[in-house]
């Protein structure tokens, strides 16, 4: 391992979750395992979910959401019950950090969540301070979280500046 590395993938430009995805895809392939939780995408895609199962054991892929519908779509107190299993996820991505139970793990819009009020930057500082000598954490999310920016070493943000 190359050592501790913490990067950022925001805005509001495609490719976020593809560029860390490719990231970590590229350490699997030398032998590196990789943890992935989704936050906020959709869960009616199975076809993501059957992909990843063949890439175990090095990437393994961790969604917590229960609710096929989008978070926005959700009644109140279905919110209040898809928040707490976000929470379940935020929870077991800080427990991977503290045992480092992987060489790199990515976070997958998690940084929408704070514009939702669903988790605190904060938070996500906390998991940063988290992040062990030897490891690597990606996150990804249309937030630009900026706040986060002193504590990490790379920030990429994807723009689109222009759609035909």
């Amino acid at each position: 391992m190359n050592g501790r590395k913490i990067q950022i993938f925001c805005g509001n430009g495609t490719g976020k979750t593809s560029a860390a995805l490719g990231k970590g895809l590229r350490e699997a392939c030398t032998g590196k395992s990789v943890i992935v939780i989704q936050f906020l995408k959709e869960k009616n895609n199975e076809t993501v979910a059957e992909y990843f199962r063949r890439l175990e054991p090095q990437m393994r892929l961790f969604r917590f959401e229960r609710f096929p519908e989008d978070y926005e779509s959700l009644n109140e107190q279905e919110r209040a019950d898809e928040c707490r299993n976000i929470k379940n996820g935020l929870n077991f991505a800080r427990k991977v950090l503290v045992t480092e139970e992987c060489d790199i793990l990515i976070l997958d819009e998690i940084l929408g969540l704070t514009d939702r009020g669903i988790v605190s930057a904060e938070e996500l500082r906390n998991l940063i301070d988290a992040v062990g000598e030897n490891m690597e954490l990606y996150l990804t999310g249309t937030s630009r979280c900026e706040e986060l920016w002193p504590y990490v070493d790379e920030v990429t943000e994807l723009t689109t500046a222009y759609v035909r």
